[in-house]
Formats: structure tokens, sequence, C-alpha cells
């Protein structure tokens, strides 16, 4: 009879790190955005930099592998087939049409910081100039040789930042203007949820770790959240969110092991 009860009870026992470890599988939340810092979020007033690289240069300056959009906006036309009779440009230099703007035609930076335009003979360095500056160039090209008066709009098409967790939406989002500020990306991305802790932002920019409470009048005009291409930012829960989630992940451990009990003593009375 012993014996009888200690193979079940070993059979039953043989279960246990099976549930226990499916208990855990779901345990594994938003691990991307706590990690350890030791910048104290509770005392965090405003903004604080580590690794400060010195001020930004507010306006973006044009790298080569960049993609331009250009367009003439005394006619949307212009730029394509039916307007100019000839091809918008090589097969390497061309990208598709603007999905920012329809109206407007994309070309990527060459590697020589060159791009090819339509009814200009040579090519014309963009490279290293401010979009501002590319686009004045871009303007005298044609007002020089082409067209009579042209206004041209010339963008940067392919600048973004990647927002990753408690937004009302994630994922990357492009810089579609000069100067971009942090609150403007934050409401076209809908927000914060009402998990995260408006204290806990931050922005991860090349060499700089960049702190910000929200919560504070001094993200206002403030130029380190001026955002740059590539900036990552993360927020974090806000501590009713991560109570919530110590004991949804409590309730994982506990609940399998309630089931090894109830199954032990199921076992012990099935064998009287």
């Amino acid at each position: 009879m012993i014996k009888n009860k200690l193979m079940k009870l070993s059979y039953l026992l043989a279960f246990v790190p099976i549930i226990f470890l499916g208990s855990c599988g779901s345990s594994n939340n938003q691990t991307l955005f706590s990690t350890a810092s030791s910048v104290n979020i509770e005392t965090l007033k405003d903004v604080y930099v580590v690794n400060d690289q010195g001020p930004n240069d507010l306006y973006y300056r044009i790298k080569e592998g960049d993609v331009i959009a250009i367009r003439n906006l005394q006619n949307k036309y212009w730029g394509s087939n039916r307007s100019m009779g000839t091809s918008t440009g090589s097969q390497n230099n061309t990208a598709a049409t603007n999905t920012i703007d329809p109206n407007a035609i994309s070309y990527i930076v060459d590697d020589d910081g060159m791009v090819t335009l339509p009814a200009i003979k040579d090519k014309v360095k963009v490279a290293g100039l401010t979009r501002l500056q590319a686009r004045q160039k871009v303007e005298d090209l044609y007002d020089t040789d082409n067209l009579a008066d042209p206004i041209i709009e010339l963008n940067v098409v392919n600048l973004k930042v990647y927002l990753f967790g408690e937004f009302a939406k994630q994922g990357n989002f492009f810089l579609t203007k000069d100067n971009t500020t942090l609150i403007e990306i934050l409401s076209e991305a809908g927000g914060l949820l009402k998990t995260a802790d408006p204290r806990s932002l931050i922005i991860k920019r090349g060499k700089e770790t960049i702190y910000v409470n929200l919560t504070s009048d001094a993200v206002i005009g403030n130029r380190k959240l001026v955002l740059q291409n590539n900036d990552v930012i993360t927020i974090a829960a806000n501590k009713t969110a991560k109570d919530g989630e110590k004991i949804q992940r409590f309730n994982n451990v506990i609940q399998p092991i309630l089931v090894i009990v109830n199954l032990i003593i199921l076992a012990f009375t099935l064998s009287k």
C-alpha cells in the first residue's frame, strides 16, 4: 500500500517542472523598457542628460543615402514623365512617389552626396546641406536654366524616430519637418497610456541618454528635446501597473503550486 502511494506521488511530482515552466512563460513583460539606470525617476525634476555630447544642430544636414522629395509648387506634375517628357532620374537615384506627399518625387542621395534631378544636366551636390540650403540651391538652379520663378519645396523624407513602451501608438514616426519636438511626436502618437509613468521617459540618442520628466514645464522649449534622426524613445509603466504585473506573476507561480497540492491531496484520498 505504501509503495503504491509513493509511486502515485512520484508520478504527480514529475509534472511539477512542466507546470511550473508553463506558468513562467507569460512573465516576460516589457523587459525592454524596464532596464535599470543610475537615475532615480522619483527625484528627477525635469530633463537630465547622461554623456551629453553638447548642443545638437537643430537643422538636419543631408547625408549620403538620404531620400529627398522635391516638387515645384507652381506645377504639381513637375518632375513626372507627363510634364517633363523624360525620366525623373537614373534607376539607382530615383525612388517611388513619396508616401508623405504624393505630388512630390523622391530621389536617393548617392554615395558621392549627389542627386540627379530632371532637366538639370549635371548632378547636384546636396550632402552636407540643411533642407533649407538644399531647397534654395535647387531653386536657384532651376531659376537660372529651366523654369520661370520656380517655387521649390524640398523635404528629407526618411528621417524617423522610434517609440516603444506605454504610448497609445508604438513604432516608427517620420520627422516631416525641421525642429520636430518631443511633444509634437507624443501628440502624433496619441499621447501616453494610463499605465505610463510620465517621469520615466528616456531618449537614446547615439552616445547620449536623455531622461525626461514630462510633468515638468522644462520640456517646453528644451533644445535637447528637439528630436534627431533615429532617436529611440521609451517610457515605462507606472507603479500601479508594475504592482499589477507583480501580482500577475505571483499568481502565475502560486496557481500551479495549488494545483500540485490539490493533486497530492486527491492522490492520498484515492489511495485510502
